[in-house]
Order: structure tokens, then C-alpha cells, then sequence
């Protein structure tokens, strides 16, 4: 009964939007959607960085990713889009679910995923959250530290990956019964 519900999942780098978009769309037996910058990077053989560098100056990056990644949500029966702006850019999402974590949760967990330092991580991610919250406020008027309309919102420090997606799964559950 969930094959066509289309959940929409968002967090900032580190809280686990990836991981637990990509578990949930397996539990329910969904596509899993999840096209980023890493990914427009690795398409066009550059590093995340330059990738940010560039959308820095130019909304191309932006509305290619975003793009991309509403139009294969919009064309799939149901999926799970996992995404930073997952929540605002599809609407018509049944469930949004929104994950928090502390930066320092963040930053380790983006340590643990990547390598380098921990402070140098840290200052990036800082750095990137100030850039990307200035970014969608500009190119969407779309403030991502208001997620109050989200169905459910999940505090991550302390929860396993699985954990969280548990309450996902319940909460889809729950919206299609």
C-alpha cells in the first residue's frame, strides 16, 4: 500500500538524509531519489567544492540539482526524495520529514564519512550552511531553518540510522492506512 506514497526527506549535510532516505525507500520498497551537488560534481568530474564555488556565483547549479532531482520525484510512483530542500521543493510530498542534529554531531559524522580534521570539517560545514541557507532564501525564498510545516521532525544525535527510519516507516504507515 505504500508504493505510491512520496515522502520527502531534508536535513543539513551530517544529519543523515542520505543514509536514512536510501534505508526507508528499501523498507517500503520505493525508489530512492537523491541527486546533490556531490552528484552533479561527479557528473562533471569536479570536486564538491568547486561545485559549491561555482554555485556561489551562478543559480545554474541550484535549479539543475533541484530540477533534477523534483522532476525524477514528480515522475516516479512513489519514492523517497532525500535532499536538503526535499521538504520545500516537493510540495505534494505525503510525508515530510525533517532531520536535526547538533553541528558537532554533524561535523563527526561528516569526519567519519570523508576524513580530515575535525575543526577544519566543522568550519566547512559552518561555512556551507551560512552559503546555502543565503543561496535558497535568494534564488526561492525558501528559509531552511523554518521547517515547522514538516510532518515529522526527528532529532538524530542520538538515534541510529535505523532508529530513524523506523519512524519514518511508521509515520508512512500511518498516512496510508
Amino acid at each position: 500500500m505504500t508504493g505510491r506514497i512520496k515522502i520527502a526527506v531534508s536535513g543539513k549535510s551530517g544529519c543523515g538524509n542520505t543514509t536514512v532516505s536510501r534505508m526507508a525507500a528499501e523498507e517500503l520498497g520505493l525508489s530512492f531519489i537523491n541527486f546533490t551537488f556531490r552528484s552533479l560534481a561527479q557528473e562533471r568530474g569536479l570536486s564538491l567544492a568547486e561545485v559549491l564555488e561555482k554555485a556561489s556565483a551562478d543559480d545554474f547549479w541550484d535549479n539543475e540539482v533541484d530540477g533534477r532531482q523534483v522532476a525524477l520525484a514528480r515522475n516516479a510512483e512513489g519514492c523517497v526524495l532525500g535532499s536538503r530542500l526535499a521538504i520545500w521543493m516537493l510540495p505534494e510530498a505525503d510525508l515530510k520529514v525533517y532531520l536535526k542534529a547538533r553541528p558537532e554531531t554533524r561535523a563527526r559524522r561528516i569526519v567519519r564519512r570523508e576524513g580530515g580534521s575535525l575543526e577544519e570539517v566543522a568550519a566547512f560545514t559552518t561555512e556551507r550552511d551560512r552559503q546555502d541557507t543565503e543561496r535558497y532564501l535568494r534564488i526561492y525564498g525558501i528559509d531552511n531553518n523554518d521547517y515547522s510545516f514538516a510532518d515529522l521532525v526527528i532529532e538524530t544525535d542520538s538515534l541510529t540510522p535505523e532508529e530513524i527510519v523506523s519512524r519514518i516507516v511508521g509515520a508512512a504507515r500511518q498516512k496510508v492506512s
